[in-house]
């Protein structure tokens, strides 16, 4: 607790942006830590970690750490505290996802409370707003566009764990998805002849990464093309330029470049491990991740398994 009230009074001697910026850190690391108990699935210290990070930077509490947190209390059995994330992000309207609120088994837990279903209607309600202004024909065909590319994806790691990585199923499962990629393609591309990079006030969220993705899943020359697009969309606040962080390390690499960002990795095919293609002034790529909304390359490196140290600048 000390070393916490330290902190605290040492930023607000500091000027306004350094300790803004110092306190988004302390927020995003704590989210972190508790995105990564989450996944190893200590739920309490999850929700704790969560409930820490929202004590000292309330104003930096997003939607989605909210509902993380609410999930994690869910699954440590503490109804109360996960009604309670739900419901502030329900009542503010900053929480729209009702169909997959409906879907999501960490929070089966709660169901059968009385609060449940109000809680529905609210989040109902945040939906039909939001989407009042769609293109809605526009977002139905996006949205089929992103279940056809990611349903193959889905099935990579299970088919590869029972098959093995050269196996006729997993053969005949890349076949599958070249097939649908070719046809998304042909699909998002007229839209984005017809109505550019689309954002997700006329799309929704999914239907915006749905232009990210099939774009990312295509050839080098088509990335070319609509780089300089989704370069515009993200300066016009229509793509995420974490995404596009994605998109400018893969066409870097296969213009013989070293990635800026480093989100691409490869397999050694003889231990089976992944590690980072080459990186462009790798001691201070953090930086680089960091303007553009990655976590730091560490973090990401533990979520494939990867022991890395990023190098000493």
């Amino acid at each position: 607790m000390k070393k916490i009230i330290l902190l605290v009074i040492n930023l607000a001697s500091l000027p306004p942006v350094f300790a803004q910026n110092n306190e988004l850190k302390a927020y995003k690391s704590l989210t972190r830590k508790a995105d990564s108990l989450y996944l190893a699935k200590d739920y309490k210290n999850s929700a704790l970690t969560f409930s820490n990070a929202f004590k000292w930077y309330h104003n930096l509490a997003t939607a989605r750490d909210r509902y993380d947190a609410a999930c994690s209390w869910s699954q440590a059995n503490y109804a109360d505290s996960a009604f309670s994330n739900l419901q502030l992000i329900a009542s503010n309207g900053s929480y729209t996802g009702y169909d997959h609120i409906i879907v999501d088994a960490d929070l089966n837990s709660l169901h059968e409370d009385k609060r449940w279903a109000p809680l529905l209607v609210i989040i109902q309600k945040n939906k039909d707003k939001a989407e009042a202004n769609y293109n809605k024909p526009l977002t139905r065909e996006l949205d089929s566009i992103y279940d056809s590319d990611q349903s193959g994806r889905q099935q990579i790691q299970a088919i590869e764990n029972k098959y093995g990585d050269n196996s006729k199923e997993m053969n005949a499962l890349w076949a599958a998805m070249s097939k649908s990629d070719s046809i998304n393609l042909i699909k998002v591309e007229a839209v984005l002849n017809k109505y550019g990079w689309v954002g997700p006030e006329v799309v929704g969220s999914k239907g915006n990464v749905t232009l990210f993705l099939v774009i990312q899943h295509a050839d080098s020359s088509t990335r070319d093309k609509y780089l300089p697009m989704m370069r515009t969309a993200v300066k016009n606040g229509k793509a995420q330029a974490s995404q596009l962080a994605l998109m400018e390390d893969r066409s870097a690499l296969e213009h013989g470049k070293k990635q800026i960002y480093g989100s691409q990795l490869a397999r050694d095919e003889k231990t089976n491990k992944y590690y980072f293609r080459p990186i462009e002034d790798e001691a201070n790529v953090d930086k680089r991740r960091e303007a553009v909304g990655l976590n730091p390359l560490e973090d990401y490196a533990k979520d494939w398994g990867i022991d890395y140290k990023l190098p000493a600048q």
